[in-house]
């Protein structure tokens, strides 16, 4: 379940307005989809300046690998390496290219790490982090884009990711423990089985708060003593975390 994540707050933490995030509309041809996504790349490079930390060179490299505009309905295509959210059907949407490279920052991936994902959407924030880890496990509660997710994931190659239709909220305790969790979609508060299915010295990134309005993106880390410590990032917005498995 991807975020509906505002644009100015997330422009606003480049430190940027939003008549700058236009971009031109690419051709058909896979020669300009690269190009847009390299223009893109150049625009979000600094998209940790709100933490105080450089960008990570690997992240940058998935983000100018993975076809984004393969993650969004053919419709929207044109406007795939802009830097704001994009409806994917089923009232969700793909997160902004600036948001995901920021969580994926906070969540310290390193090869080899085993990651769990709630909510897969069209499976891009997966696909960024495929090259970047060992595994990484996807929930996604609505059935029809957990199908279309694995089948687009399967198509280009990303075959260490695994996606399950279900209950994020539950996590995936055949798989616990996780190396990182990352959650895509507002949470009242952080789901006790997440903490208790992250591994000792690892983080999970997710958005918590009662409303759209008051949510704030967090990153909850597990001591090697299994002690829990809180950091609160930016204000954001997204679609909240459901317990309703939908077809």
């Amino acid at each position: 379940m991807k975020n509906l994540l505002s644009l100015l707050p997330a422009l606003a933490l480049l430190g940027i307005g939003p008549t700058q995030a236009a971009a031109v509309a690419p051709a058909d041809e896979a020669g300009e989809y690269q190009a847009a996504r390299e223009r893109l790349v150049d625009f979000i490079h600094d998209y940790p300046r709100a933490i105080g930390e450089r960008p990570d060179p690997r992240i940058l490299a998935a983000l100018r690998q993975v076809p984004r505009h393969l993650f969004v309905p053919e419709a929207a295509r044109a406007e795939a390496y802009q830097d704001y959210p994009l409806p994917i059907g089923k009232d969700q949407t793909i997160s902004q290219p600036s948001l995901v490279a920021l969580m994926t920052h906070l969540l310290r991936p390193k090869p080899g790490d085993v990651i769990l994902e709630v909510g897969t959407g069209s499976g891009y924030q997966a696909a960024i982090l495929s090259p970047l880890v060992g595994k990484v496990y996807s929930i996604e509660i609505v059935e029809a884009l957990a199908r279309q997710a694995t089948r687009r994931l399967d198509e280009l190659g990303y075959g260490n990711v695994q996606v399950r239709h279900g209950d994020g909220y539950l996590g995936w305790p055949e798989h616990a423990p996780f190396d990182g969790i990352i959650v895509t979609a507002g949470a009242p508060h952080v789901p006790k089985p997440l903490l208790d299915q992250l591994k000792r010295g690892g983080h999970m990134v997710i958005p918590v708060g009662s409303t759209l309005a008051n949510q704030e993106l967090k990153v909850i880390t597990k001591d090697q003593r299994g002690r829990l410590s809180e950091r609160t990032i930016i204000g954001v917005r997204f679609v909240p975390l459901t317990r309703q498995v939908r077809g």
